[in-house]
């Protein structure tokens, strides 16, 4: 039979009660009697203590405990949380030839984010290119191509306005979230470590800060072949680039079975690109369909899975704001190549 935490007003009957009985007479309940508030101090220090016995239950499984806790059990069985990464990238600058501007150097975004240039770059024709990287990790460093930055403390010789350079600023990723971190634990008790079976691809893969979902293809290009695939959720294109497959490969190459020949590849995107008649058409509503479309293929794209239409409408209907809708295309099933994975194309309102 499950404990059942007891109220307060139940802990203050009960001593109110416990009182009454061990005392001779009746003036114990008596309106103002100093028994009463005894009682009632006594019943409020043990009703804390059963909140404390009702936190540290939680603790004890990791399916319940708290951030601290869980990283502890996390700890136990080897799995740490994916720290916050910062993003890099490139600035633009203009200035007079020659002028330098020192590795260090601080630039700042219009919101106040900083970023560091890495390595000095000279003033030559006019234009510089500087490495870059954002002051402080996590996602809120990205940047697009084109960003205004301006330096925080003048460099002779140099404008005070630039730009983010061609490719943005990327690769930046917040700590990771209780409920991942909780994710992969619960992953890691209940499917232990067998010398490469696909589980332990999949786990492999999904320690990498940014990786967010993680697919395996055992003997993908014949006997002793293993192939990897994965996306990144937290960005805006979940699909893989260059140095993330990279980042992946590295990790795994250590720690996978010395006869496995091992392939990582980014999933093919496959767009879903819907029309909706949307009512009312708003630019809340719009954005609120957006937010639902990507957390649905978020929970239930992979590849070669098929993306129920149902679910699309279902994703719309349940967007804040919506009071009625049209899905004018796709009109069936989504149904995704064995490499290809659904991702959100371009939204046509009408």
């Amino acid at each position: 039979m499950p404990f059942t935490r007891p109220t307060l007003s139940a802990l203050i009957d009960q001593a109110e009660t416990d009182m009454s009985g061990r005392l001779a007479g009746g003036d114990a309940l008596l309106r103002r009697a100093i028994e009463l508030v005894l009682a009632r101090v006594h019943a409020g220090a043990i009703h804390g203590l059963y909140g404390f016995l009702d936190y540290a239950a939680e603790q004890l499984m990791p399916d319940t405990a708290d951030a601290e806790h869980l990283s502890r059990w996390a700890g136990i069985y080897g799995v740490a949380r994916k720290a916050a990464t910062a993003a890099t990238g490139s600035a633009d600058l203009t200035g007079v030839n020659t002028s330098v501007i020192p590795e260090g150097t601080r630039l700042q975004r219009s919101d106040g984010a900083e970023y560091l240039v890495t390595a000095e770059a000279t003033i030559a024709l006019g234009v510089a290119t500087a490495a870059i990287v954002a002051a402080e990790a996590g996602a809120g460093g990205l940047a697009e191509a084109g960003t205004a930055l301006t330096f925080v403390s003048p460099v002779a010789g140099v404008s005070s306005a630039a730009v983010v350079a061609v490719g943005g600023v990327t690769g930046g990723v917040d700590e990771e979230s209780d409920n991942d971190l909780r994710g992969r634990l619960l992953a890691r008790i209940r499917e232990q470590p067998r010398g490469g079976a696909a589980t332990d691809y999949e786990r492999w893969a999904l320690e990498v800060a940014g990786v967010t979902r993680a697919w395996v293809f055992p003997e993908r290009d014949g006997l002793g072949t293993v192939g990897v695939t994965f996306v990144l959720d937290g960005l805006e294109d979940v699909i893989p680039a260059s140095g993330d497959l990279t980042a992946v490969a590295d990790y795994i190459d250590p720690l996978r079975p010395v006869t496995a020949d091992v392939t990582v590849f980014a999933p093919t995107p496959l767009a879903l690109d819907p029309e909706i008649e949307l009512t009312p058409a708003t630019d809340a509503v719009k954005a609120a369909v957006e937010a639902e479309l990507r957390d649905l293929l978020t929970r239930e794209t992979e590849p070669g899975g098929t993306l129920l239409i149902s679910h699309i409408r279902e994703a719309i209907s349940i967007a804040a704001g919506e009071t009625d809708h049209v899905l004018v295309s796709p009109a069936a099933n989504v149904v995704a190549d064995p490499e290809e994975i659904v991702v959100l194309g371009t939204i046509t309102w009408s």
